[in-house]
C-alpha cells in the first residue's frame, strides 16, 4: 500500500511560516511557502536550510497570498527548486504584490542597519532581492477554482473558495483515493467584502486553521466605536492612526469609513491611506470582480473620497499637516511598512489614538502595544508610548472558534486524523478540547518538522 509522508515545516505550534511537504510515491507537493513572523526565535528560522532536498519538489500549491503564506518562496528558488507554483489567479496577483514589497523591504533595512551600525551582521543582509523575488514570478501558473486539476495519475487537486481575502481557497488533494484537505486561513461568515467560505463534504487527513481556535470575536459596534474614536480624534486635534494589513483589512477599512461617511455617521474627516502595497491591491479587486461583492461604482466613489498617499514626500506632508485625521497604514502587526514612519513621529502625543484591528502575533509590535509596552523600538531605537491604544477584534479576517466549528460541520465523515496548525500552542489546546467535545474526532497538534507517515 502508497505510503505518504507529511513533515510539516511551519505553522505548527504557531501561528505564521506556514508550509506542509508532502512525499509520495509520484509527486512531492509543498502545500504553502510561508515566512515566520513575530518572535526572534521564530524569525531565525527562516534563516535555517529547509530539512528536505528542495530540489526533489515537484510543485507548490498556495492557499492565499499572504506573507506567511507565500513570502518564503524566493528561498526555495534559490535553493535550486525549478517546478510551479499553483494558485487561483487573484492570489498570484497578491503574492506578486507582496514578495516584491517585501523584498525591496529586505533591501532597504539591510541598506539602514548597515548605515546606521544596528546589526550584529557585517554586512547586513536582505533576506531576498527584489530581483530574486522577480524571479519566482516566472514560475507562478493561475488556476481555475472548483475545477480538479491532475498533478499525475494518482494525484489531484482543486481550490475552492475561503473567504478571508481576495482569491483565499482551501484545498482538497485527492491521493491514492484518500482526500486531504488543507483548510488555509478560513474566512469570517459575515464579511462586507466577502462571501461566506465554502466548506469541505469530506476529509480523510484534515490540516486546520486554529488562529482563533479558543475564543469567539467580541459582539462589538464596529461603526459606534469608529465613529467615537473619530469624534475623540477631532475634539482632541489628534491623529487616529490605524495599523493594517495592505490585504483585505486596508480595503474593509477603507470601504467602512466611506459607508459611515456617507450615512451621514462620522463627520467629514480626511482619510489617509499610506500604503503602495495597499494601493497595488486595491487593482486586483478591480482586476477580480467575481472574488467579491464590492460594486465598481461604489469602489470608484470610495477611492475618490479618501486620499491616497503616493509618495514618501506625501507621507512626511500628511505627519505635518496639523489637522485631525485618519491615517491607515500598513503594516498590520506593526512589523514593518510605512505606519512605522507615523508612530516615531506621532505616538508619543497624547492626542494621538493607534487602533490596532485583528490579530496581533507573539512578539509582533502591534502585540507589545496591546499588552502596554511604554517605549517601542524602531530600527534601533527606543520611542515613548504616550497615545491611546485601542483594539477592534471583530474586524479580523480570521473565523473564530464558532466559525470554525460551523466550517467543520460541513464535513460528513469522521477524519482519520485531523491535525491541528496555525495557532499559538495554548490556543491549540483550547481548540483540540472543543473538536473532542464536539465531534469526537481524533486530533493531533504535530511539531515543528514532526513526520508523520499515513498508509493510503
Amino acid at each position: 500500500m502508497p505510503l505518504i509522508k507529511v513533515r510539516f515545516l511551519g505553522a505548527a505550534g504557531t501561528v505564521t511560516g506556514s508550509k506542509f511537504y508532502l512525499e509520495t510515491p509520484e509527486k512531492n507537493i509543498m502545500i504553502d511557502c510561508g515566512m515566520f513572523q513575530g518572535l526572534k526565535e521564530l524569525r531565525l528560522k527562516n534563516w535555517e536550510p529547509l530539512p528536505i532536498d528542495v530540489k526533489k519538489l515537484d510543485a507548490v500549491l498556495l492557499t492565499h497570498g499572504h506573507l506567511d503564506h507565500t513570502g518564503y518562496l524566493p528561498k526555495i528558488f534559490n535553493a535550486g527548486f525549478r517546478g510551479p507554483v499553483y494558485g487561483t489567479a487573484p492570489t498570484l496577483d497578491i503574492a506578486e504584490i507582496i514578495l516584491c514589497d517585501s523584498a525591496k523591504i529586505h533591501e532597504e533595512e539591510a541598506e539602514r542597519a548597515n548605515v546606521e551600525g544596528y546589526t550584529k551582521h557585517s554586512p547586513a543582509l536582505p533576506f531576498y532581492t527584489l530581483k530574486e523575488a522577480e524571479f519566482t514570478l516566472n514560475f507562478f501558473k493561475p488556476q481555475k477554482r472548483d475545477v480538479w486539476h491532475s498533478l499525475s495519475e494518482n494525484i489531484k487537486y482543486r481550490f475552492r473558495y475561503n473567504g478571508h481575502i481576495i482569491g483565499a481557497t482551501f484545498i482538497e488533494i485527492d491521493i491514492y483515493g484518500k482526500r486531504f484537505v488543507f483548510s488555509g486561513d478560513i474566512g469570517r461568515l459575515e464579511d462586507s467584502l466577502l462571501a461566506p467560505s465554502e466548506r469541505p463534504e469530506w476529509a480523510d487527513y484534515l490540516f486546520m486553521e486554529s488562529t482563533y481556535g479558543d475564543k469567539n470575536h467580541p459582539e462589538e459596534n464596529v461603526e459606534a466605536l469608529l465613529a467615537n474614536l473619530v469624534k475623540q480624534t477631532i475634539h482632541q486635534k489628534g491623529h487616529l492612526i490605524i495599523p493594517s494589513f495592505a490585504v483585505e483589512r486596508l480595503q474593509s477599512l477603507m470601504y467602512l469609513l466611506w459607508h459611515m461617511y456617507r450615512k451621514n455617521k462620522i463627520p467629514n474627516i480626511p482619510i489617509y491611506v499610506d500604503s503602495p502595497m495597499g494601493n497595488d491591491v486595491l487593482s486586483i479587486f478591480e482586476k477580480h470582480p467575481q472574488w467579491h461583492r464590492l460594486p465598481m461604482n461604489e469602489y470608484r466613489a470610495m477611492c475618490n473620497h479618501i486620499n491616497i498617499v503616493q509618495s514618501y514626500r506625501e507621507t512626511w506632508e500628511t505627519i505635518d499637516d496639523r489637522r485631525p485625521k485618519i491615517i491607515i497604514a500598513g503594516s498590520g502587526m506593526v512589523t514593518g511598512g510605512r505606519v512605522l514612519t507615523y508612530l516615531q513621529q506621532l505616538m508619543d502625543r497624547p492626542s494621538t489614538t493607534v487602533l490596532l484591528v485583528g490579530y496581533m502575533a507573539e512578539g509582533t509590535r502591534g502585540r507589545q502595544l496591546l499588552e502596554g509596552t511604554e517605549e517601542l523600538k524602531i530600527y534601533g531605537k527606543n520611542y515613548p508610548v504616550k497615545a491611546q491604544i485601542e483594539h477592534l477584534e471583530s474586524l479580523s479576517a480570521h473565523a473564530d472558534q464558532n466559525e470554525l466549528i460551523n466550517w467543520l460541520r460541513g464535513v460528513r465523515n469522521i477524519p482519520e486524523n485531523t491535525f491541528l496548525i496555525h495557532g499559538e500552542s495554548n490556543v491549540l489546546n483550547a481548540f483540540q478540547t472543543k473538536i473532542t467535545n464536539t465531534f469526537g474526532w481524533h486530533t493531533t497538534i504535530p511539531k515543528l518538522n514532526e513526520v508523520f507517515t499515513l498508509v493510503v
